[in-house]
């Protein structure tokens, strides 16, 4: 009896088991369920308890990156406006225009970090979408004392 065909057939099976285990589970509806989840990108792809909680951690910390950010921009554009009114007649457009180029790539900055944190929350997922709402809350709590609470939650 030869086994060569059924020697093959598994073999497939396993790699169709593997293949199967690689995909990421993509849902357009709210869940709790992490069987195959991937975060925005195929590579960031949970395949365990421990890679769940250090993912959840990351997204929290990219929530609260954003935040900072945020403050960032802010103080720099004090700093800008600042620096504009005590510029010498002669050098003010200058300082102005200088002062612009660099906001104009810090809010393209901004908006691209923005987009990428509704990304994460387009998973869908519970776990992740609380995960994005706690590093929010914790980069205000850290960075936006001088923010109100009344401030846009639009993505960009």
């Amino acid at each position: 009896m030869d086994h060569s065909s059924h020697a093959h057939h598994m073999g497939m099976d396993h790699h169709a088991e593997t293949e199967a285990a690689a995909r990421c589970s993509m849902n357009m509806l709210f869940t709790w369920n992490t069987e195959n989840l991937c975060i925005v990108f195929r590579q960031w792809h949970v395949r365990s308890t421990v890679g769940l909680i250090f993912s959840l951690l990351a997204i929290v910390a990219i929530g609260v990156g954003y935040e900072a950010l945020r403050e960032g921009i802010r103080r720099y554009e004090a700093a800008a406006n600042k620096r504009v009114e005590t510029a010498p007649r002669q050098n003010k457009d200058e300082v102005t225009r200088q002062a612009h180029v660099i906001k104009a790539v810090l809010y393209g900055v901004q908006n691209f970090y923005a987009f990428m944190v509704m990304l994460i929350f387009m998973t869908y997922n519970g776990w992740v979408m609380v995960s994005v709402s706690v590093g929010a809350g914790l980069g205000y709590l850290i960075f936006g004392g001088r923010t109100p609470l009344t401030k846009e939650t639009a993505c960009h």
